[in-house]
C-alpha cells in the first residue's frame, strides 16, 4: 500500500525559496507517476507538476521556470524546488502518485496529507 510522507513546507517571504519533498516506502513507487496539487482557502485544487516514472515532466504555466520537480528512485522520493515564491503560491501542496502520468486528480488513488507553504509579501 503506497503511503505518501510530505515535508518542506513553512513559511517564507516573497522571492524566497523552499523544497518539499514526497517519499514512500514501498519499492513500487519508482514506477508511479507523482504529482504535486495545491489548494488554497476559497479556491479549488488545482494541479502544479508531475513526474512520471521515465522523468518527463509537466508544469502549470504559472510555476513554470521558478519551479523544479524532480526524482531520486533509490530514495523514494520526488521533490519540487520552488524559487521566486509569490504570495499566491500560498497554499496546501499535497503529492500524489498513480499509474497514469496526466493532470486529472481523480486519476491519483495515492495522496499525501498535505503540507502547508505560507508566502508573505
Amino acid at each position: 500500500q503506497v503511503q505518501l510522507v510530505e515535508s518542506g513546507g513553512g513559511s517564507v517571504q516573497a522571492v524566497g525559496s523552499l523544497r518539499l519533498s514526497c517519499s514512500d516506502s514501498e519499492r513500487t513507487f519508482s514506477s508511479y507517476s507523482i504529482t504535486w496539487f495545491r489548494q488554497s482557502p476559497g479556491r479549488e485544487r488545482e494541479f502544479v507538476a508531475a513526474v512520471g516514472w521515465s522523468g518527463i515532466t509537466s508544469y502549470v504555466a504559472s510555476v513554470k521556470g521558478r519551479f523544479t520537480i524532480s526524482r531520486d528512485n533509490a530514495k523514494n522520493t520526488v521533490y519540487l524546488q520552488m524559487n521566486s515564491l509569490k504570495p499566491e503560491d500560498t497554499a496546501v501542496y499535497y503529492c500524489a502518485a498513480g499509474a497514469v502520468f496526466t493532470r486529472i486528480e481523480r486519476l491519483y488513488p495515492y495522496w499525501g496529507q498535505g503540507t502547508q507553504v505560507t508566502v508573505s509579501s
